[in-house]
């Protein structure tokens, strides 16, 4: 045999034998692995905290009947426009600072990156205090609405301060994003079954804004951020051209909550601006 097929010969790569064959796809095997892990790690926890305003009631349509979560609420809709975030949905219809204290901030870990929570509209009774107002004369809602007052100012401040400062100790490292009411009247009314004066149209819009003064200077005091959805929803309130926020509705539950156009672009786009 001549030089060059001597050459040739000691620059050939051997094959591998069965054993390196092995070694090598262990080897390959760990190496993805190691990958997706890094890719998990990376994903960012979300878990969306808070009543009816937060689960998505109002959107009519729903992934669970008691809590009525929808595909169509702002933390669905965030979720699926952030391929890197991994959403734990536990708001909840009808939640109160209680019930989210007992149920829901058990969700948050250690390694939660974003919350967001609406909370505090049940505790004031705001939606016994529509349905009185919504009664012909000679009923009145008064004395609902000063109790409702009164409560935000008095009470609410607490339970508020309490249910932040459990989100705080349990992700301390987490974006905290505190989401308002918006106003859900514009003066008149143009449904039929409901009988609301001009003047408890505009004591109703009253107590939004007192609700949102005292929930933004809690949220500010925890050092979480605050998003106010009253101007958002300017324009858009009950009986506008461009309703983002149901009038008397069937069912009566999807009353008085956000549609699916005051999720995407009222809240969802709020919400956007504070996380990225």
């Amino acid at each position: 045999m001549g030089k060059h097929s001597r050459r040739a010969r000691r620059g050939a790569v051997a094959p591998l034998g069965a054993t390196a064959r092995r070694a090598l796809v262990v080897v390959l095997l760990a190496a993805l692995a190691s990958l997706s892990a890094a890719g998990a790690a990376a994903a960012e926890k979300y878990v969306a905290l808070g009543d009816s305003y937060a689960s998505g009631t109002g959107t009519r349509q729903y992934t669970d009947a008691g809590c009525q979560r929808s595909v169509y609420a702002y933390p669905s809709l965030i979720d699926a426009q952030r391929p890197d975030t991994d959403l734990v949905f536990a708001a909840c219809s009808g939640a109160t600072t209680s019930s989210v204290l007992s149920g829901q901030v058990a969700s948050l870990t250690s390694d939660t990156d974003i919350v967001t929570i609406s909370v505090g509209g049940n505790d004031a009774g705001f939606s016994s205090v529509i349905t009185q107002c919504a009664l012909p004369w000679p009923w009145s809602c008064t004395s609902h609405l000063n109790d409702a007052q009164a409560f935000i100012r008095g009470t609410l401040p607490g339970r508020l301060d309490s249910v932040y400062a459990e989100i705080a100790r349990r992700a301390p490292a987490a974006t905290v994003v505190v989401l308002g009411y918006p106003r859900l009247f514009m003066g008149v009314d143009c449904n039929a079954g409901t009988f609301f004066s001009g003047d408890e149209l505009t004591r109703m819009n009253q107590t939004a804004d007192l609700l949102r003064d005292v929930t933004r200077a809690r949220a500010t005091a925890a050092g979480f951020a605050f998003v106010d959805a009253i101007p958002a929803f300017t324009g858009h309130a009950v009986c506008s051209s461009s309703e983002w926020i149901n009038g008397l509705s069937n069912p009566v539950g999807e009353s008085y909550h956000p549609n699916r156009a005051g999720h995407s672009a009222g809240y969802a786009p709020l919400v956007r601006a504070v996380i990225g």
